[in-house]
């Protein structure tokens, strides 16, 4: 949620703060371990005792590298769209999806009619944040949040003073609702439990859905769906409203791109529902948007999109969260398809792509359809053995080079 982080990425901004000055000795620490030693004092300003804090940090002696680089590469801007939205809404994402649409099917309905959030985008949330969950059961790719966010602090400029503050509410988390380090594992950027709260935000918005006295985010489901519904609710989601419409492309609309007017106004203008049909006459107001240009889909954005962005202030994922919940619903995909090179694979065969290369030794992340760089680097070894042009880009002439063999 705030920073575009990848779990997905840009957690909400709460109006939580903490006392972060920056203090003199921290900006100037030559090593982690000095940052984290000079940290102490503004975690007891902050009522945080120093016993507790250096508990925390116990076992840390270096900055967690991993971090820094991953805050380098974010996949909502590195990604071509289509493969983005490809590798996210897809047969199994929404065959996971209506299964546990249908397992936690009480819980979801009480949660929608408390909050007013459509319990399918509840559900696209889970599935991108953590694949329903998945994610979570791996350690292994997961980051010690206070180690990741001193880490962020102490060595990205940038992002320093959300860390320092997201680093100051987790001690809290920590303290205050006794929650274990076993339990403090998640995102690079900070965020945590099944659908991916930054610190701030779980101190803002998280609730105790379940009613077990706790808000535990990490293990109960119905927590942390209806931690979700409950930010998206304080922050303008509209209950019963859609969250845009598909219109018609044609070259004409590149120029209005972004433009904000009524539904009325852009009937009056001569848009249509990408089916032909006319636009409701209302007074709604809607952002035309072309996410791809000229080479996808166009969309009228109503205000649940943007109260949406609250949750992850990027389009691309806003887009992917709500596509995937019009799908567990039931609903069509856009009418106008997203345009993709010739050779592009599909999201099914770029995980054969994977199992392929993990076959051969050459790649040993997970089988998720997902090509970052450790699937490029993988494939880019694979053509270097071959002798072929080193691009590390899944083309099917590839994928048939890799069936070959």
């Amino acid at each position: 949620m705030n920073l575009r982080i990848s779990f997905t990425a840009l957690f909400a901004t709460t109006v939580l703060m903490f006392f972060v000055p920056a203090p003199a000795g921290a900006e100037a620490a030559s090593s982690f371990a000095q940052w984290v030693k000079e940290f102490a004092a503004q975690a007891e300003a902050n009522g945080i005792s120093r016993s507790f804090y250096f508990s925390v940090f116990e076992g840390v002696t270096q900055e967690d590298a991993n971090v820094l680089e991953k805050a380098a590469y974010q996949p909502e801007f590195k990604t071509p769209l289509w493969e983005y939205l490809d590798t996210r809404i897809n047969s199994l994402s929404v065959r996971a999806g209506l299964e546990k649409k249908a397992r936690y099917h009480e819980t979801l309905q009480v949660i929608e009619k408390r909050y007013g959030v459509a319990q399918e985008v509840l559900l696209a949330i889970w599935a991108i944040e953590t694949k329903y969950g998945e994610v979570l059961r791996n350690n292994k790719r997961l980051h010690y949040l206070p180690q990741a966010l001193a880490t962020l602090a102490w060595g990205d400029h940038s992002r320093a003073t959300f860390a320092r503050r997201q680093l100051l509410a987790a001690l809290k988390i920590m303290r205050d609702d006794k929650i274990g380090q076993d339990k403090m594992y998640g995102s690079w950027a900070g965020a945590m439990g099944q659908t991916q709260f930054i610190p701030t935000s779980y101190l803002t918005y998280a609730v105790d859905e379940d009613g077990d006295g706790r808000r535990d985010i990490w293990d109960s489901v119905a927590d942390a769906l209806a931690s979700s519904a409950n930010l998206l609710s304080k922050n303008g989601w509209r209950r019963g409203e859609s969250w845009g419409i598909e219109v018609a492309v044609n070259t004409s609309l590149v120029a209005r791109n972004g433009e904000s007017k009524t539904l009325s106004a852009w009937r009056k203008i001569g848009l249509t529902k990408a089916d032909g049909s006319a636009l409701p006459d209302s007074q709604a107001m809607a952002m035309l948007k072309l996410p791809a240009g000229l080479d996808g889909p166009a969309f009228l954005l109503l205000p649940n999109f943007a109260a949406l962005k609250h949750y992850n202030n990027s389009d691309t994922y806003a887009l992917a969260v709500l596509l995937l919940s019009d799908q567990l619903a039931g609903r069509p995909s856009p009418k106008t398809p997203w345009r993709k090179p010739p050779d592009a694979l599909t999201f099914l065969e770029r995980r054969e792509m994977q199992q392929l290369l993990s076959t051969r030794g050459l790649y040993h992340g997970e089988v998720d359809g997902s090509f970052g760089d450790e699937s490029r680097a993988a494939l880019q070894s694979f053509e270097q053995q071959r002798g072929l042009p080193v691009t590390g880009r899944p083309t099917q002439n590839l994928l048939n080079a890799l069936r070959r063999q």
